[in-house]
């Protein structure tokens, strides 16, 4: 993506974070299609998953985290991504887009042995976060929405053979303050990263604003980068597959 200026930025590491926290959309809702930030990429592009040289996608199921670091609450280290958001506003949104968000509370999924924090939010610009302030407002105004989020995340590898996640605390959702420690924990583990003061493996740390950091490059350098990528596939054939829908038993 691109700021207001025009200019090429990183969606991982050249978007700031505040009280109204800045959210980047990976997988709009009613989507499967895998999409992510390609964390071992320049610039770190917003691209659908491959796996085995075939197209991921989520299965239709109706019912950044240090690597190295063991968190004290999960007792299991991070998935070395970048953390994941669950906004549930009404508004559809698009890949890349970038959605000013009010934090809620936090879901600790734990995937194949890995803290993958959940955090659960609502965009600023969206009608019901004027009565939707916290963990408890959801459960009043979205009635076993909560539930359903666990229930999803549970199962949702199941179809692909895979046993069901786990999650820290019996799967229940801690609430906004408890959030915003783990926002800003795991922000300093991405501050360490972008400085050179922690092993991030294969992750690229390119960017172009973050100040003081080995890794920021300047615009040309970034347009260069652009530039260079392989060209978009136009054409790419699709398994039915996809389309299926599992239902599961509780």
């Amino acid at each position: 993506p691109w700021n207001t200026d025009g200019k090429y930025i990183s969606p991982f590491h050249d978007i700031p974070l505040f009280v109204v926290f800045n959210m980047v959309v990976e997988v709009p809702r009613w989507t499967n299609a895998k999409m992510e930030i390609a964390t071992k990429e320049p610039l770190n592009p917003i691209k659908q998953d491959v796996k085995k040289g075939k197209l991921r996608y989520v299965s239709n199921i109706f019912l950044h985290k240090d690597p190295h670091h063991k968190d004290n609450s999960t007792g299991c280290c991070g998935d070395n991504d970048p953390i994941d958001v669950c906004e549930i506003g009404s508004k559809v949104r698009f890949p890349g887009e970038i959605v000013q968000v009010k934090v809620l509370g936090v879901l600790a999924l734990i995937d194949e042995g890995e803290t993958d924090w959940k955090i659960i939010a609502i965009g600023v610009d969206d009608p019901e976060s004027q009565k939707i302030h916290g963990i408890d407002d959801v459960r009043k105004h979205k009635p076993d929405y909560l539930e359903a989020t666990v229930d999803w995340f549970r199962v949702y590898k199941v179809p692909d053979g895979k046993p069901e996640n786990q999650f820290a605390f019996n799967g229940e959702f801690k609430d906004k303050d408890f959030a915003v420690e783990i926002i800003q924990s795991t922000h300093e583990y991405w501050k360490a990263l972008l400085h050179k003061k922690a092993d991030g493996g294969a992750i690229k740390c390119t960017n172009v604003l973050v100040c003081g950091s080995p890794y920021c490059c300047s615009e040309e350098d970034a347009k260069s980068i652009v530039q260079s990528a392989p060209p978009h596939v136009k054409e790419y054939h699709v398994s039915k597959e996809v389309d299926v829908w599992h239902f599961l038993n509780k």
